[in-house]
């Protein structure tokens, strides 16, 4: 068998969009899939009033008890909601900067995006004295942390641009900025209030306590929309995995694509931080986890999101139940990606002595 039909694959044509078909990505898809609804049901069963998970299915399905239905809808549900789509977001995010980048390294994280959405989010606590509690309110955490997110990424963009964007300047300019960013919300917290401090740390750590239906919706919608334009632009991204000549040659408008799909990672970080707060280290390990189990040369996007959320989902989980007090989120994630992120670094040394 030839190199040529080895790489042969059948395709699939829908209209003018068409696709390769891989059975082995799509079973890996489904079992995510699979498994991140069940620590979905898992997270609602678990509390001061555990339920079956028959029971919660059921309910969720609309066909359960009175009671049922509001421990689990009302009390139960916006959290697990939003840890859903905060994991989702994150994911694919994540996936969609190392993917430009070409480096596992290339995150929210470490591109300084969720440190611009904290210091924001930050200021608006603690920078405005006895008046924070009236604008936050009123503006939301929400809208500032999405506002910060946005701001820096562009600035990493932008600082990092030269006739082009190389992944090893966009990591060193988004370590940077990134330090920049939590020098500020620490120099925020010293001068603040000990009350708005409190409120901050609270917030900055990640967490998914006492959330609302009002945030679900929220970002739930922002993040429909943002995958709708990451799934349109994607077509054009493998081309741009052998290369910028390669892609222009191919008639791909790799610098508009490019600027699209970073700026939909960035509002999709942004989103998933003014839901949760900065939740650590989902958006790297997400992506590098689907693309060794889906055997893909680039991190799969559907794949990052499925991980992305049953990573979050079941660290909440963790963080309730195995623990001996209940911690938030973020700390169990920190937990988790922090030992990943030395694996990246000490098998990307070895690659460089070799």
């Amino acid at each position: 068998m030839t190199g040529v039909q080895r790489a042969a694959r059948p395709g699939v044509r829908v209209g003018r969009v068409s696709f390769v078909w891989r059975p082995w990505v799509l079973l890996v898809a489904l079992l995510l899939a699979a498994g991140t609804f069940l620590v979905f049901c898992a997270s609602i069963a678990v509390g001061d009033f555990p339920l079956p998970l028959p029971q919660v299915v059921a309910t969720i399905l609309g066909r359960g008890e009175p009671v049922d239905e509001f421990v689990i809808m009302d009390l139960r549900m916006p959290r697990a909601l939003v840890g859903l789509i905060v994991g989702v977001a994150l994911g694919v995010s994540g996936a969609i900067t190392q993917s430009i980048a070409r480096n596992p390294l290339a995150s929210p994280d470490v591109l300084g995006i969720t440190s611009g959405a904290s210091a924001a989010a930050v200021f608006l606590v603690t920078a405005t004295g006895g008046a924070a509690a009236a604008i936050v309110s009123t503006v939301g955490l929400s809208a500032a942390a999405l506002t910060g997110g946005l701001g820096t990424g562009l600035l990493v963009y932008f600082l990092a641009w030269r006739r082009g964007i190389d992944g090893f300047r966009l990591i060193l300019i988004g370590i940077s900025v990134s330090a920049v960013m939590e020098a500020l919300t620490t120099w925020l917290l010293v001068k603040a209030d000990i009350r708005d401090v409190a409120r901050a740390q609270a917030w900055l750590v990640g967490s998914l306590e006492e959330r609302s239906w009002s945030e679900v919706w929220i970002a739930l919608w922002c993040t429909i929309a943002l995958l709708a334009v990451v799934g349109y632009a994607s077509f054009h991204l493998k081309p741009m995995h052998f290369g910028d000549d390669v892609a222009a040659g191919l008639g791909v408008r790799f610098s508009l694509v490019r600027a699209v799909l970073l700026l939909c990672a960035v509002l999709l970080a942004g989103v998933a931080v003014s839901a949760a707060g900065p939740v650590p280290f989902v958006a790297l390990v997400a992506p590098q986890v689907a693309l060794r189990l889906s055997r893909f040369p680039t991190p799969p996007l559907v794949a990052s999101g499925l991980v992305g959320a049953l990573l979050l989902l079941g660290s909440d989980l963790v963080a309730r139940t195995a623990l001996p007090v209940t911690l938030p989120v973020g700390v169990v994630t920190a937990a988790i990606g922090g030992p990943f992120l030395v694996y990246l670094l000490v098998r990307a040394n070895l690659r460089r002595r070799l």
